[in-house]
C-alpha cells in the first residue's frame, strides 16, 4: 500500500464523530473565550484620553518629557554642562509610607534634537541617566553607552549634540575641553528646521509584589527627575528666549500639583527642568493583546492531549505496525494543526478588532508577526498531540497517558501563564518541558533600556520561538522513536 493510500485510510479511520466533535469543541473554546474577553473589555479615561505616541514605523512608543527648546537649522548644535541630576520616588517598598529622594535607573536628563513637538517624531539625544551613566539614544529603540558609565548622576558632566544635515552626533566631556564622541546617528528625511533643547523625564518605579506560591505581579509608582544645566550654548539656532513645553500629558499627579510641578525655571543662566515619563520603546508591544485573546488555549490543549493519547492507546492495542503508527501520528498532527489554525486564525484578528471597537489603542501587530503566531501555535498544538499520541502507544493505558501528557505539556503552560510560581521556576519549566514550544507566540521584546517584568506570567518566554519549537520537536521525535521501539521489541519477543 502506498503512503498516500495509507494516510487516506488512516484519516478515514480517525474521523469518527466523537473525535471530530472534540476537535471542534477545542477550537470553539479558544474562539468563544477570546471573543468573550475582548468584547467585554472596555477602555475609558476620566476625561479625554491622552494621545498615544506612534513612531514613524507605526509602533506605539513612550514619548513623554519636559522640553525646553528652540529652532535649529540644518547645521548647528547645542553644548551644556549638566551640574546635577536628582529625583523623587513616591512610596517605594518596603513600607510604602514615605516619599523619598532618588532616581530610578533609567531616569534621564540631557539634550535632544527632535523633529518638532509631536509625540512619536524622530529624535536623537545624549543624556545622563539615573543608574547607567551617559547614553546616546535615538528613534526609541537605539541605545549606546557613553564612556561615563560609572559616573554618578550627581557629578557634573558636559554634553554636546550636533547636527549636520541628517547626521546627529553626541559627545561627552568631563571638563568641557577634551571631548569624546559617544555615537552618531543618521535620521534620513529630517526637515530643515527641527527643535533643539534640554529635557528631563523619569519612568515609573517598577517593583514586584509576591503572590501565590512565590509568583510576582508588577506595581509601578510615580517618579520625577530634575536636571540642572548651565553654560548652555547653541550654534545654528534661532535667537531669543527658550520655549518650554511638555511633550505628552504632565502635571496630573498630586505630587506635581501640590509639591513640585514638572516644568522649567531659568535664572542667571541656570536652567532647572523637572519631568516625568520616558522616551523609548514599549517592551510589551503586542503581548497583552495576544495573551488576552488566547485564554482558551490551555483548555483546547487539554482536549487535544486527551484525543491524541486515547488514539495512541487504541493503536497500541490493535498491534499496529510501525508504518501504521507513524501514519496515524501524521493524521493526528494534521487534524490538530488544522484545529489550531482555524481557532487561532479567527480569534486573534477578531479579538483585536473587538478590543479596538471598545476603545483600546492596540500596539501594531505586523502581518508577518501575526502569521508567525498563528501558524506557530497551530504547529505547536500538532506537535503536543504527537507527544501525547506517542505516550498512548508506549503506555497502552489511556488514563496513564492522559495524566502524564497533561502534566508534562498542559500544566507547565497553564501555571506559568499565571503569577503563581516564582519567576525562576516558571522560566525553567518553559526551558525543559514541551510547553517551551509556546514561545512561538511571544511578541514581547526585552530592551535593555526599558525596565519591565520580563517573566512568563507577563508574556515573556525565556527561550526564543525557534528554540522552544526545536525543543518540542525533539520531544515529539523522541516519543515516536520510543513508541516505534516498543513495537520493534514486541515483534522480536513474538519471534
Amino acid at each position: 500500500m502506498s503512503t498516500t493510500e495509507l494516510l487516506r485510510r488512516e484519516w478515514t479511520a480517525f474521523r469518527r464523530p466523537g473525535r471530530l466533535i472534540a476537535l471542534a469543541a477545542a477550537a470553539l473554546t479558544v474562539i468563544a473565550l477570546g471573543l468573550l474577553v475582548s468584547l467585554n473589555s472596555h477602555s475609558s479615561c476620566p476625561g479625554p484620553c491622552p494621545a498615544v505616541p506612534v513612531a514613524g514605523d507605526g509602533s506605539i512608543v513612550s514619548d513623554r518629557f519636559w522640553f525646553v527648546h528652540r529652532d535649529l537649522g540644518r547645521e548647528g548644535g547645542i553644548t551644556v554642562r549638566m551640574t546635577s541630576m536628582t529625583g523623587t520616588i513616591t512610596y517605594p517598598p518596603p513600607k510604602h509610607d514615605q516619599i523619598v529622594s532618588g532616581l530610578v535607573p533609567w531616569a534621564k536628563a540631557g539634550i535632544i534634537i527632535k523633529d518638532g513637538l509631536r509625540q512619536g517624531s524622530r529624535y536623537a539625544a545624549i543624556m545622563m541617566t539615573g543608574g547607567h551613566g551617559v547614553r546616546f539614544q535615538h528613534d526609541y529603540r537605539d541605545d549606546v553607552a557613553g564612556g561615563a558609565g560609572g559616573v554618578s548622576a550627581a557629578s557634573p558632566r558636559w554634553l554636546r549634540l550636533t547636527r549636520s544635515g541628517d547626521t546627529l552626533t553626541g559627545s561627552e566631556s568631563a571638563d568641557g575641553s577634551r571631548w569624546r564622541t559617544v555615537a552618531t546617528a543618521r535620521l534620513d528625511g529630517l526637515p530643515d528646521t527641527v527643535q533643539v533643547g534640554l529635557f528631563a523625564t523619569s519612568p515609573g518605579d517598577l517593583t514586584l509584589r509576591e503572590v501565590g506560591l512565590g509568583g510576582a505581579i508588577e506595581e509601578v509608582r510615580f517618579t520625577q527627575a530634575v536636571g540642572v544645566f548651565d553654560n548652555v550654548t547653541v550654534q545654528g539656532g534661532a535667537p531669543g528666549k527658550w520655549d518650554s513645553d511638555p511633550i505628552g500629558t504632565m502635571n496630573q499627579t498630586d505630587w506635581e500639583k501640590l509639591h513640585n510641578a514638572s516644568g522649567a525655571v531659568e535664572k542667571d543662566g541656570v536652567i532647572t527642568i523637572s519631568g516625568t515619563g520616558d522616551i523609548g520603546p514599549l517592551s510589551e508591544e503586542g503581548t497583552r493583546t495576544v495573551e488576552n485573546v488566547l485564554l482558551g488555549l490551555p483548555v483546547a490543549l487539554i482536549v487535544l492531549v486527551i484525543v491524541a493519547a486515547r488514539y495512541g492507546t487504541r493503536t497500541a492495542r490493535e498491534a499496529a505496525s510501525r508504518r501504521v503508527i507513524v501514519a496515524r501520528a501524521v493524521v493526528v498532527a494534521g487534524a490538530c494543526f488544522v484545529t489550531g489554525l482555524v481557532a487561532v486564525g479567527i480569534v486573534i484578528p477578531a479579538g483585536m478588532a473587538g478590543m479596538e471597537g471598545n476603545g483600546f489603542v492596540l500596539p501594531s501587530l505586523p502581518v508577518a508577526t501575526g502569521a508567525r503566531v498563528i501558524a506557530g501555535l497551530a504547529a505547536v498544538l500538532a506537535l503536543c498531540a504527537v507527544v501525547a499520541y506517542a505516550l498512548g502507544v508506549r503506555l497502552r493505558r489511556g488514563r496513564s497517558a492522559i495524566v502524564i501528557g497533561v502534566a508534562l505539556i498542559a500544566v507547565p503552560y497553564a501555571v506559568t501563564a499565571l503569577p503563581l510560581l516564582p519567576d525562576a521556576v516558571s522560566a525553567w519549566l518553559l526551558r525543559v518541558t514541551p510547553a517551551a514550544g509556546f514561545a512561538v507566540k511571544q511578541t514581547m521584546v526585552a530592551y535593555p533600556q526599558v525596565t519591565a517584568h520580563y517573566a512568563p506570567s507577563a508574556g515573556y518566554f525565556p527561550l526564543p520561538g525557534w528554540a522552544g519549537l526545536t525543543l518540542l520537536c525533539a520531544y515529539a521525535a523522541a516519543g515516536m522513536l520510543i513508541a516505534a521501539g516498543r513495537k520493534r521489541a514486541g515483534e522480536a519477543g513474538r519471534r
